[in-house]
């Protein structure tokens, strides 16, 4: 009841935020019935319908991934002055914020098998009743149970996911979280750790698919979208080198700040490049996985017209797992930004009152905007080169 009444009450872009995460847990849902649909009407092809249960696991990731984002943005879930003396502390918070998740989850989820249901004639008196009966086997009879088992895998998935990530951590003696103290000193924070671990998988899932596009074997299950079959070693390789990518961001975006500052900077480039020293951890990581889809999507496009198509033969719920990837990623990515931009508003506030003209500020954010693009652009284009380059040249 709490957790309603906090969610009632907030601002309306937190609002805004939490039915975006409805909408695409909603998505995702649809796509888990759909695959039952498949299944139902299609009990001899059962391979078939584990291999479209298994390119679900992409949305579902994406959606979860916003999720945990929009928790860990949500004011509701920020420790507060007093909150603790009625009993909402720190874990109590974490817990609310897992519960928040879940409810906007399930929403998404109930309207999914409410369309569902439209979609197949079970429910009428709505435009486009039954228009894919045949697609959704409406003559078979729906598991209800197995229904409702897919539909909770978001919702589980993502409170989850949430109540791991807002976990309460405490410092051990002798140990200050090294995010917090050099901030404490005027110095910047600490350089992430994550960034030669991630190339070293990016360059180990390149290895990986070029090894895997010419070992001999069968072309392995198909893609979405009308392309070919590839080995499932390409496919493995491809998810090491998103997860490469995703990793590696921080690091990335750290020493894009260090780079910027580098050769006598003046107030704007020393103002840009701490600030993107500062916020590494919290816009590198979403910054990294925006990039691994936009390399994907990339290297799929070049694949396409190398194959000689125009266009990839996406089917309408191709196109909606697509736009599923593609949303969560951009919009957990400006929900970080969001974040970031919440998280520094005092030292910009102490900044305007010391005199600082509006103009520099503006001129800090397009410098980080430019050099996080001269990064992450080029980078971007090269990986999904490479990824492209061994399902190409067999």
């Amino acid at each position: 009841m709490l957790a309603l009444r906090l969610a009632r009450g907030a601002h309306p872009l937190v609002q805004v935020r939490r039915l975006l995460v409805a909408a695409a847990s909603a998505g995702t849902g649809f796509l888990l019935l759909c695959t039952l649909g498949y299944a139902m009407g299609h009990p001899e092809a059962a391979a078939d319908a584990v291999l479209r249960l298994a390119w679900c696991v992409a949305p579902l990731a994406a959606t979860v991934y916003f999720a945990v984002a929009v928790a860990r943005s949500d004011p509701g879930t920020k420790p507060r002055a007093g909150l603790s003396a009625v009993g909402l502390g720190p874990a109590r918070l974490t817990l609310l914020a897992a519960i928040s998740t879940a409810i906007a989850c399930t929403l998404g989820s109930m309207l999914a098998l409410l369309f569902f249901l439209h979609l197949r004639g079970d429910l009428s008196g709505l435009p486009f009743d039954g228009a894919a009966r045949g697609l959704l086997a409406a003559d078979e009879p729906l598991p209800l149970a197995a229904a409702l088992t897919l539909l909770t895998f978001v919702p589980v998935t993502a409170s989850a996911a949430s109540a791991l990530t807002l976990r309460p951590r405490t410092a051990r003696p002798g140990k200050p979280d090294e995010a917090r103290a050099p901030a404490q000193e005027g110095e910047p924070a600490a350089p992430p750790t994550g960034l030669p671990w991630g190339v070293a998988l990016l360059a180990v899932g390149l290895a990986v698919e070029t090894y895997a596009s010419h070992a001999p074997g069968t072309a392995g299950p198909p893609m979405p979208g009308g392309l070919g079959g590839s080995p499932s070693g390409v496919l493995a390789g491809w998810a090491l080198t998103a997860f490469g990518l995703a990793l590696a961001g921080p690091g990335l975006t750290y020493q894009c700040g260090r780079a910027l500052q580098a050769i006598r900077p003046g107030a704007v480039r020393l103002l840009a490049g701490r600030v993107l020293q500062e916020e590494a951890r919290r816009i590198g990581r979403p910054l990294g996985v925006v990039c691994a889809v936009a390399s994907g999507a990339y290297a799929a496009s070049v694949l396409y017209e190398r194959g000689g198509k125009s266009a990839p033969d996406l089917g309408p719920l191709s196109t909606l797992g697509a736009i599923l990837v593609v949303g969560c990623a951009v919009a957990t990515l400006i929900t970080a930004v969001v974040e970031a931009r919440q998280a520094r508003r005092h030292t910009t506030a102490a900044l305007l009152r010391l005199g600082a003209p509006a103009s520099m500020l503006r001129g800090s954010a397009a410098l980080r905007a430019g050099a996080l693009l001269a990064v992450f652009g080029p980078l971007t284009w090269a990986v999904a080169e490479l990824s492209a380059i061994p399902l190409t040249g067999r």
